[in-house]
């Protein structure tokens, strides 16, 4: 769940004036964002106005993470952490960004199944997301040598600890989405 898009952001946004961290407050008045949807349930907590400064160091966080990393990449990682996370709200998000970027279609509806369509993802790609399945997952078994082995053979030391920080935050962001109940689509982006 990155609350911006801007990949230079630092911490010093206010969540006041981050679009995002008035997303909670917009969705529950603006009835558009589906016509055919159930009225959504108020959210839990506003997170960004609760916590404000957690909120910012989180946000710097991000954008330190994605520091020299390919924004196809970035996307993909997100995209296949809040599958496993069945984090709704950092998908449509993070599908919608991805597309707006310029991702296909057809690697969008892959990620989920990229082992059985590894010919729609570079090794490089396909590293990253097994890093990212064995990280997002950690308690089912940790990060096997085998995975980070393979993931340090297609990234340096510097571009494999932004991989993991990156794998880490979206982990932080679906926590904090399915927590206090985000809805898909009701992000100000």
């Amino acid at each position: 769940m990155v609350m911006t898009t801007d990949t230079t952001a630092n911490t010093t946004i206010d969540a006041t004036t981050d679009p995002a961290a008035d997303a909670t407050t917009d969705a529950a008045t603006n009835s558009s964002a589906s016509p055919t949807a159930p009225a959504a349930a108020p959210p839990r907590l506003d997170f960004a106005k609760s916590a404000r400064n957690v909120f910012r160091a989180l946000i710097g966080f991000d954008a330190a993470a994605r520091e020299g990393l390919d924004p196809a990449l970035v996307e993909l990682i997100q995209i296949r952490a809040s599958h496993l996370n069945h984090c709704a709200y950092c998908l449509h998000m993070h599908t919608n960004d991805a597309r707006k970027a310029g991702e296909s279609e057809d690697r969008l509806h892959m990620i989920p199944v990229w082992r059985e369509a590894r010919h729609f993802f570079t090794a490089r790609e396909q590293a990253a997301l097994a890093l990212t399945e064995a990280v997002t997952l950690v308690a089912d078994g940790g990060v096997p040598d085998d995975i980070y082995a393979e993931a340090a053979t297609h990234f340096d030391d510097t571009e494999l600890a932004h991989v993991l920080a990156l794998i880490f935050t979206i982990n932080t962001w679906n926590r904090i989405a399915l927590s206090t109940a985000k809805q898909a689509g009701t992000d100000n982006r």
